[in-house]
């Protein structure tokens, strides 16, 4: 089976940097779009940065400029530099998959991860 395992979520001060991690393990060939939502308690999962396979990148407003996506294909794993946090940034980070193939004509559809708490104090 396919899991996305995220880490690199911490407690920072407001101005630091953080870098996100997710790996997918398992039965790998190929990963379409991955993404990087977020979600506060109470509110809804927002959109915060996607990443094609072949590289072309997308944010949200309210981090263009300061959060940036990044892929590693071979090791099946996206990334998301944050700087300059902000104390709005706070949330759980999702990583997430539109389409994994795991073998021919094999596909997983719609895949998130567990989430890592990211805390920003002011």
């Amino acid at each position: 089976q396919v899991q996305l395992v995220e880490s690199g979520g911490d407690l920072v001060q407001a101005g630091g940097s953080l870098r996100l991690s997710c790996a997918a393990n398992g039965r790998v060939v190929s990963i379409n779009t991955m993404d990087w939502y977020r979600q506060v308690p109470g509110l809804t999962r927002e959109l915060v940065a996607t990443i094609t396979n072949g590289g072309s990148t997308g944010y949200a407003d309210s981090v263009k400029g300061r959060f940036t996506i990044s892929r590693d294909n071979a090791k099946n794993t996206v990334y998301l530099q944050m700087n300059t946090l902000k104390p709005e940034d706070t949330a759980v980070y999702y990583c997430h998959a539109d389409r994994i193939q795991i073998a021919d004509a094999q596909y997983l559809y719609n895949y998130w991860g567990q989430g890592t708490q990211v805390t920003v104090s002011s």
